[in-house]
C-alpha cells in the first residue's frame, strides 16, 4: 500500500532524483576534466556576476513551480491558522539559525582536520543559503505522499513564497555577515528578483490567463503536465554545468561531499521534528501537521543554488555545498514521509 502511494504521488525522475544528480555529478566532473573548453565557453556569459546560462536553466525549473501556487488561497489564512503559525515560525525564526549553528559546529569543529577554515566558510555560506530557503515546489509531492490537506498545503506554500520576498535577503545578509563572508546587497537583491520575483510574477500571470481562457480543469490536468519534463531537464542540465565547473574541487576533495551532507542531514531531521512535534503538541490534524513538517525540512534548493552561483561563482565551494543539498534531499524526505505515515495515529484527523 505504501509503495503504491509513493509511486503514484511522485514522478519517476523525482523519485530517483538522487541517482540523476549523482550521474550529473559524474558527467559534469568528466566534462570539466577532459573537455574544459565547455565550462570555459559557458563561463564567458555573465552579467553582474550572474551566469546567464544558469539563469535561463533556473527559470526553466522555477517557472512551472510558480504556476502551481494559487495565491487566491491566501484569503483563507484566517481559517485554522495554527498550522500556518508553525510553518512560519519554523521556517523563518528557527530554521536559518539552526542551520548556521549545526553547519558551523560540524564544519569548524568536528571536521576541522579535514576541511580548511576558508573552505569551511564557503561550505557554511552554501548551507546558510539552503537554510534560508524553505521548500516551495516539492512540498506538493511530500504532501501528496502523506495525504496532506491539498488546500491547506497551497496556503502554506503561497504565504511562504511571499515571505521569501521579504525575509530571504536580510536573513542571508545577516548570517553571512556573522560568518565574515562579504555579500553585496545589490547582487543578493538582484538574485532574488531574477530567481523569485520574475518567475513568480510570470507564474501568476500565466495561471490567471490560462484559467480565465480555458478553465481550472484544463490548467491543472492538461496545461501544467506539459511543463513537468522541462523542470527536470532544466535541473539536470544545470547540475551538469555546475559540476563541470566543480570538477577539480570534487576530485581534490571527494570526502567533502560526505562531510557537507552530515550537517545538512541532521538539520533536515531536526527541523522536521520541531514542526511535526509542535503540531502534535497543539493537536493540529495530521493532514496539516505532515506538510508543515515537510515544508521546513526540505529546501528551495533551486533558489539556493542560483544565489550561490550569483554570489560566489559556478566553481565556488558554496555552490558545491548547495548542490549537495540537492543530492541528499529526496532520500531524506522519502524517509521522513515514511516516518510521518507510520505515526499518523498520534494525531487527530480533520473533520
Amino acid at each position: 500500500m505504501k509503495k503504491e502511494n509513493i509511486s503514484s504521488g511522485i514522478g519517476f525522475f523525482q523519485k530517483y532524483l538522487t541517482i540523476w544528480v549523482a550521474l550529473c555529478m559524474i558527467a559534469g566532473v568528466l566534462i570539466g576534466k577532459y573537455i574544459p573548453a565547455i565550462p570555459e565557453f559557458f563561463g564567458r556569459f555573465e552579467y553582474a556576476n550572474v551566469s546567464i546560462p544558469t539563469a535561463i536553466l533556473i527559470w526553466v525549473m522555477i517557472y512551472p513551480m510558480m504556476m502551481k501556487v494559487d495565491f487566491q488561497s491566501i484569503k483563507n489564512v484566517g481559517k485554522n491558522p495554527k498550522g500556518l503559525y508553525v510553518t512560519w515560525i519554523t521556517n523563518w525564526l528557527i530554521k536559518p539559525f539552526t542551520m548556521y549553528i549545526i553547519a558551523s559546529f560540524f564544519l569548524f569543529v568536528v571536521f576541522k582536520k579535514f576541511i580548511t577554515p576558508d573552505l569551511a566558510t564557503q561550505y557554511l555560506a552554501g548551507a546558510v543559503l539552503l537554510g534560508a530557503a524553505p521548500c516551495t515546489a516539492m512540498v506538493f509531492v511530500w504532501s501528496t505522499l502523506t495525504k496532506g490537506n491539498p488546500a491547506y498545503t497551497v496556503v502554506q506554500v503561497a504565504t511562504n513564497d511571499l515571505i521569501i520576498l521579504l525575509a530571504f535577503v536580510p536573513i542571508v545578509k545577516f548570517l553571512l555577515g556573522v560568518s565574515n563572508v562579504p555579500v553585496p546587497w545589490d547582487t543578493l537583491i538582484l538574485s532574488v528578483v531574477l530567481f523569485v520575483v520574475i518567475p513568480l510574477a510570470g507564474g501568476i500571470l500565466t495561471r490567471i490567463n490560462v484559467i480565465k481562457n480555458k478553465g481550472l480543469d484544463y490548467f491543472e490536468n492538461e496545461f501544467l503536465p506539459k511543463f513537468d519534463g522541462a523542470t527536470t531537464v532544466g535541473l539536470l542540465l544545470m547540475l551538469v554545468l555546475l559540476f563541470s565547473f566543480q570538477g577539480e574541487t570534487i576530485l581534490n576533495n571527494p570526502l567533502h561531499i560526505l562531510l557537507i551532507a552530515v550537517p545538512l542531514t541532521i538539520q533536515t531531521f531536526f527541523i522536521f521534528f520541531i514542526a511535526y512535534g509542535t503540531c502534535k503538541w497543539f493537536r493540529i490534524p495530521f493532514d496539516v501537521a505532515a506538510p508543515a513538517g515537510m515544508i521546513g525540512a526540505s529546501n528551495f534548493f533551486e533558489l539556493a543554488v542560483a544565489v550561490a552561483i550569483a554570489l560566489f561563482g559556478m566553481d565556488s565551494p558554496a555552490a558545491l555545498a548547495t548542490t549537495v543539498g540537492v543530492l541528499t534531499e529526496v532520500p531524506l524526505m522519502l524517509f521522513l514521509v515514511k516516518i510521518a505515515n507510520n505515526t499518523k495515529g498520534w494525531f487527530t484527523q480533520s473533520e
